[in-house]
Parts: structure tokens; C-alpha cells; sequence
């Protein structure tokens, strides 16, 4: 533990699967995190104390990406929750996770289905970073959770894969915006990752077979795999990598 003691992180949907991976390492490296949720306040507790358990520092925050004022209800959930924990106010690494991924290609998908994945999936990365820009140290870390489906035709999943893409441009652009204050703007992009989102594609045998062939590990990523790459993108050893979109896939589709 150490490498990033004195840190404040905010990891959104880091109550489960990829978010939680990516939490539990930042705190073993020493930031106090944030771990957002949304609705499953159980789960995030699970994870806050897990990392507790381990000797590190978290606390949950709760804000539905859903809803138009979500990232002002974020941040105050945030702020709040610094003060009452005995931190400075401010932050240094943020992890858009959250996300959601129903499947659907374009004949079944419908305008509500089209607009939720949009506005938790693209419109909340926006605001959650416009407002913790606000709030970001210079020197500070930024790293987007995108897929390897903005590279790699899925069409049964069109309108997940049109809301990553959307990501990959965020990145672009803001790492220029804000290199002058010597933030650092990356993508990391995971193939397929044993979580909850998921599931319902390896309820067999055979299609989680079938999924672990894409990697030419013949696995399945884990969380734990995502979050060590995270770890690395905010750490002083990659200050000078920015602007940059990482498959984080196990070789998926080489």
C-alpha cells in the first residue's frame, strides 16, 4: 500500500463487477474512495467493507445517472461525505464506470431503451467529470471505463456499444482540454468481464465457452483484471500517457 496515499478517488457503479475491482485496488494502493451506486445500497456496503476489512478507506455515495440532476446529487453525496470522514475537500482520480448494457439490436430496441442507455451510459461520464473537474487537483487522474464492442462489430448490442463510443470522444477531447493542468484522460476498454451485465449471455456452459474464445487466453476477464490496468493509468508511471484508448480484453478479436 502507497503509491497513491493522500488520494481521493470516486469510482461510479463501484458497488459490483468492474467498478468494484477497480475500487478495492485504488484503495489497496492507498486513495480513499468513493464508491458509487445507485439503488443496490447492500452491495456497495459489501464492498466499503471489504475494503475496511483490508485496512483501506472508502465510504459509499448514492446518485441514480438516470436522473437529470444526477451529478449535483453526486457531488453533494461526495462532499458530505469527505466532511464527515475527516478529508480534505477535493478529489484526484475518477473512474466513469457505471453504465448500464441491455442488449438489443436495431430492429428490437425502443426510444426509452435507446434513451436510458444514453443518458446513464453517455450524458452522466459528461456531467459527473463537468462538475469534478471542479473539484480535481491539478496532477490529477481521469480514467473512462469504454468496451472493446466501439472497435468490434456487436449489433445485437448497437445502442451499448453507440454510447462507448461516445466515451472514446470524451476522452479525446478532454485530454487536451485539460493537459495544461497536467490531468491525465484515458480509456480503458474490456472485452468481455465475468459480471453481473453479463450473465445472461453464459448461463451454459457452452456460451461462457463461447465467450472465453474471444480472449486468446481462453478466459474470461475478471474485475481484478481491469482494475490493475486502471491502477497503473493513475499512477505517477503513466503521467505522461494521455488521450489514449486501451484494450483491456485479453487479446479479444487479434
Amino acid at each position: 500500500m502507497g503509491a497513491l496515499k493522500g488520494k481521493t478517488a470516486l469510482v461510479t457503479g463501484g458497488s459490483r463487477g468492474i467498478g468494484r475491482g477497480v475500487a478495492e485496488r485504488l484503495a489497496a494502493d492507498g486513495a480513499a474512495v468513493a464508491v458509487h451506486y445507485c439503488d443496490n445500497e447492500a452491495a456497495a456496503l459489501d464492498t466499503v467493507n471489504a475494503i475496511r476489512d483490508d485496512g483501506g478507506t472508502a465510504f459509499p455515495v448514492a446518485a441514480d445517472l438516470g436522473r437529470p440532476d444526477a451529478a449535483r446529487v453526486l457531488y453533494r453525496a461526495f462532499d458530505a461525505a469527505l466532511n464527515d470522514s475527516g478529508l480534505p475537500p477535493g478529489l484526484d482520480i475518477l473512474v466513469n464506470n457505471a453504465a448500464i448494457g441491455p442488449l438489443g439490436d436495431i430492429e428490437t430496441a425502443t426510444e426509452d431503451h435507446f434513451d436510458e442507455v444514453f443518458t446513464i451510459n453517455a450524458r452522466g461520464p459528461f456531467f459527473v467529470t463537468k462538475y469534478g473537474l471542479d473539484r480535481m487537483r491539478d496532477d490529477g487522474r481521469i480514467v473512462n471505463v469504454s468496451s472493446a464492442a466501439t472497435r468490434t462489430a456487436f449489433p445485437e448490442s448497437l445502442a451499448y456499444s453507440m454510447s462507448k463510443g461516445a466515451i472514446d470522444v470524451l476522452t479525446l477531447a478532454l485530454a487536451k482540454h485539460v493537459g495544461h493542468r497536467g490531468i491525465t484522460v484515458n480509456t480503458v476498454a474490456p472485452g468481455f468481464v465475468e459480471t453481473d451485465m453479463n450473465a445472461p449471455l453464459r448461463q451454459t456452459p457452452e456460451a461462457a465457452a463461447g465467450l472465453a474464445a474471444f480472449s486468446v487466453f481462453n478466459r474470461m476477464g475478471r474485475p481484478s483484471d481491469i482494475g490493475d490496468a486502471v491502477a497503473f493509468l493513475v499512477s505517477d508511471e503513466a503521467r505522461w500517457i494521455t488521450g489514449q484508448w486501451i484494450s483491456v480484453s485479453g487479446g479479444a478479436g487479434l
